[in-house]
């Protein structure tokens, strides 16, 4: 698994702002595979983890657009499943654009290794949007 909380995606001490859209997702980590792990997995394949590497980068601020995982609970009454908690950046998205939204934070972290079960459960859309 490629360490994507040493990567960035996972910030414990991340403050939350009101321009973020949030996401919570339950999720079930590949045997071995540690929680925070797997929910910064999630935030780097939703978000930056993905994007190939261009001479353009140098004028892109990557980390200004990476998703931070901040939070990660255990469900209750589950001994392998836990809630992932996740901000991105309003700026990462196409204005106005549901559906780029949802493609991005939906549609590309279903089928990587880090991950043996996920859904998304909740999304805080802020009012910016």
């Amino acid at each position: 698994v490629i360490p994507y909380a040493k990567m960035g995606y996972w910030d414990a001490d991340y403050v939350i702002k009101d321009t973020d859209v949030l996401a919570m997702f339950r999720m079930t980590p590949q045997k071995g595979v540690d929680p925070v792990e797997c929910a910064a997995a999630i935030a780097g394949e939703s978000s930056t983890a993905t994007w190939t590497v261009v001479w353009t980068d140098l004028l892109t601020a990557c980390d200004l657009y990476r998703a931070k995982a901040y939070r990660v609970d255990p469900v209750p009454g589950t001994t392998d499943q836990y809630f992932a908690y996740i901000a991105y950046e309003l700026d990462l998205f196409e204005e106005g654009s549901l559906s780029n939204l949802t493609a991005s934070i939906i549609g590309n972290v279903f089928g990587f290794k880090a991950v043996n079960a996920l859904r998304l459960e909740d999304m805080r859309m802020p009012v910016a949007y």
